[in-house]
């Protein structure tokens, strides 16, 4: 019954934590101090001051796209979308980006149907690439969409080392460059 949740925005915050009280379950509630002074962007008047639950599981298309599909985890959505922007602006390629929202559980059906469009995906999060869950994600999205494909799923995490000082983060995190950097060595050249 453990669930595992990673909001990206105020409202998934409030809405999530909401739900995680209400339950019985176990819940890992993961944060990022680099968002602490995002606003909200995604929901129309910002967050509700009344109660409201965001379900467990089920992920939310940030931006609607066409030729490539990026799922994000936490943080790193803000910098997907502008991978997205660049992407759309510089090489003509329309991109949809999911934010996951939990981790456990986690309901595919919305990336399934993205990737049935875009016929590509590329994962994303702050988490070192080795050992990532996203590999996980990787493997299930390869195996529930294996003939809707054009190319293997993509992941882009941090670098493979410990965790530096805020003053070395560039270096570390992923950033728009590098998935731009994936999508050209792994997708198509840019």
């Amino acid at each position: 019954g453990l669930k595992v949740v990673f909001p990206a925005t105020p409202y998934d915050a409030k809405g999530l934590m909401a739900t995680a009280l209400v339950g019985t379950d176990p819940v890992v509630f993961f944060e990022s101090q680099r968002i602490y002074d995002i606003t909200e962007q995604f929901e129309l008047g910002g967050v509700p001051e009344g109660y409201y639950e965001v379900p467990f599981g089920e992920p939310a298309v940030r931006k609607e796209g066409s030729d490539l599909t990026i799922l994000t985890i936490g943080a790193t959505l803000y910098r997907a979308l502008d991978a997205a922007k660049q992407l759309e602006e510089q090489y003509g390629m329309s991109c949809e980006v999911i934010d996951a929202r939990s981790i456990v559980p986690f309901d595919y059906s919305k990336v399934i149907e993205s990737v049935s469009k875009t016929r590509r995906i590329v994962l994303a999060s702050d988490a070192c690439e080795r050992g990532s869950f996203l590999h996980t994600m990787a493997s299930n999205i390869s195996r529930l969409a294996f003939d809707e494909l054009d190319a293997p799923p993509v992941v882009v995490g941090a670098r493979n080392w410990i965790t530096p000082p805020d003053e070395m983060e560039d270096a570390f995190f992923p950033f728009p460059a590098d998935i731009l950097d994936a999508v050209h060595t792994h997708i198509r050249p840019l």
